[in-house]
């Protein structure tokens, strides 16, 4: 039987009510706010049984007592959020490159594999499923840690905005993530890099990787401007974006856009470094000032060869018509020196292990290393992967000193 206020008297404004509806369910109504037209916000809920209802309005209850309570109006979907998210609330706000990670994740990943759900049902369970699943199909664990990351910058958005209550994705528990040791490049082959480099055109541009850790886009982004020869100080200010087009064919010509005859570049060529670390000034040896001098020679007379085609970007390593350099064939570069080279295959970024694993050895302070690579924050630790030729010498020293005693030449330094 339906409840019955006694008569005469109204139940307060705002209150919740329960009721057994003509349909034969029971039936709740549960003020949780004020809509935007400033009408109250009346919610519904439904249930076979007496006791089902009650426990449906007190749960909304409590979630309008928390300010966990869903806005009104269509509800989201994870799809439909993401999508929401990456393109107008998250595009205008970060990097070229933030954004690109973002929507890789949210379309190859988020959107096929989370889309379905409705926002507010999603659970940490289903999160961790999706990362299980990825790394069953071949992704690599970071890759789960990146998608994981995105999905928990667009919830955190949508929380703050009262679409959902809670952050499940910051629930979930991460796959496991383990750092991949990388054994950087021993003093005898950079000198056998260094050699082979110098037979190439912008030779230097592997010298301030190798010597000085540069990373590619800040290696790539340098101009002229940016160094001072005769003081020795080379300035990091941008880094060089990779490009991305769209097609500028009047029919469509069926390529890629970057493969399009008429393309038209879409993303400016470099951008200011992403942290104040990034934006550094280092100390240039002497003979790295003399490869320099060389170069800028070289390249003067590239541009005097060059004539009317020399575009003048006042960039340090530019074309043989001084364009600006693609990321792309300058890692094709990187990969044909190593090979040219005889030496073991590597990542280009692997030369900045290398760099700052050499300063460290030379004993150069925590502190100027970390000027030196522009790192935000102490990462000593990821860069001390030492070779074991460098251990055993450390051990050989170790056993004459307590041992053995010092040679004469170690006693005389």
């Amino acid at each position: 039987m339906p409840r019955r206020r006694p008569e005469g008297t109204r139940a307060p404004n705002g209150a919740s009510t329960i009721y057994l509806g003509a349909d034969g369910s029971w039936h709740g109504r549960v003020t949780v706010g004020v809509k935007d037209n400033g009408k109250p916000d009346r919610r519904h809920v439904r249930g076979k049984t007496e006791t089902e209802a009650i426990a449906k309005v007190r749960k909304l209850e409590r979630e309008r007592d928390n300010g966990t309570v869903r806005k009104p109006g269509r509800p989201w979907t994870v799809a439909r959020w993401l999508e929401h998210w990456v393109e107008n609330i998250a595009a205008p706000s970060v990097s070229e490159n933030t954004i690109d990670g973002y929507r890789v994740a949210v379309r190859v990943h988020l959107v096929p594999g989370l889309g379905a759900h409705r926002l507010e049902r999603l659970e940490p369970e289903h999160v961790e499923s999706l990362m299980a699943r990825m790394q069953t199909s071949g992704s690599a664990p970071a890759t789960a840690h990146q998608a994981l990351r995105t999905l928990r910058t667009a919830l955190g958005e949508a929380v703050r905005r009262g679409h959902v209550g809670r952050n499940v994705a910051s629930l979930a528990k991460p796959p496991r993530l383990t750092e991949a040791e990388v054994e950087p490049y021993s003093v005898a082959e950079v000198q056998q890099l260094l050699m082979e480099a110098a037979k190439r055109r912008n030779s230097a541009r592997w010298v301030l990787a190798l010597a000085l850790g540069l990373r590619q886009g800040e290696a790539l982004g340098l101009r002229w401007a940016d160094v001072d020869l005769d003081a020795g100080v080379i300035r990091v200010r941008r880094g060089r974006l990779r490009p991305k087009y769209r097609h500028g064919c009047a029919t469509p010509c069926g390529r890629k856009a970057g493969y399009c005859r008429d393309r038209v570049q879409i993303r400016k060529d470099t951008k200011d470094t992403k942290s104040r670390a990034g934006t550094r000034s280092i100390g240039l040896p002497d003979e790295l000032i003399e490869i320099l001098r060389r170069h800028k020679d070289r390249q003067d007379k590239e541009r005097a060869e060059a004539g009317n085609l020399w575009q003048d970007g006042g960039w340090l390593f530019a074309s043989e018509t001084g364009r600006l350099l693609n990321p792309n064939t300058d890692y094709h570069e990187w990969k044909a020196l190593i090979a040219v080279a005889g030496l073991r295959d590597a990542r280009l970024h692997d030369a900045r292990h290398t760099a700052a694993t050499v300063l460290l050895l030379l004993g150069v302070p925590d502190r100027t290393v970390m000027g030196i690579m522009g790192w935000s924050t102490d990462m000593r630790r990821r860069y001390q992967h030492l070779t074991d030729p460098v251990l055993k010498d450390a051990a050989g020293r170790l056993n004459r000193l307590l041992w053995e005693g010092p040679t004469s030449e170690e006693t005389a330094q």
